[in-house]
């Protein structure tokens, strides 16, 4: 269980740091896969696959979106192998200014030390 509390931790400062992108290199498996909530505006699927199409979606998203505050709460350890982290963020969208309150829950699965799969779960409006 120490190694669970010590990869969710780490993560969890990673995103208080704003160094998401950064750290999918060292936390994820390379066939890691990102499950968001519902099929987000800009795409048309909900299941990203892989550590650099994870990375990729992580950019594009910042290419869109100014992060005005981020709130990262965790981790919540669930042994052996997942922990949950509750996002909150005050985004702003680049092209309109419209600011948006953000609020989800993501779990995150661990094989061999690394962050295998994450899922999302938004908080409904």
């Amino acid at each position: 269980m120490e190694d669970l509390v010590e990869i969710g931790r780490v993560f969890v400062q990673a995103m208080r740091d704003r160094r998401g992108i950064a750290s999918v290199d060292e936390l994820y498996l390379e066939n890691a896969q990102s499950i968001e909530a519902v099929v987000p505006p800009v795409r048309d699927f909900r299941i990203t696959k892989g550590r650099e199409a994870i990375k990729a979606k992580r950019e594009d998203w910042l290419l869109n979106h100014d992060i005005l505050e981020l709130e990262a709460d965790g981790p919540y350890v669930h042994p052996p192998n997942r922990f949950a982290v509750r996002f909150r963020a005050e985004v702003a969208q680049k092209d309109t200014g419209q600011r948006m309150v953000l609020s989800e829950i993501a779990i995150y699965s661990v094989e061999d030390g690394k962050i295998a799969l994450e899922e999302f779960f938004m908080w409904p409006k």
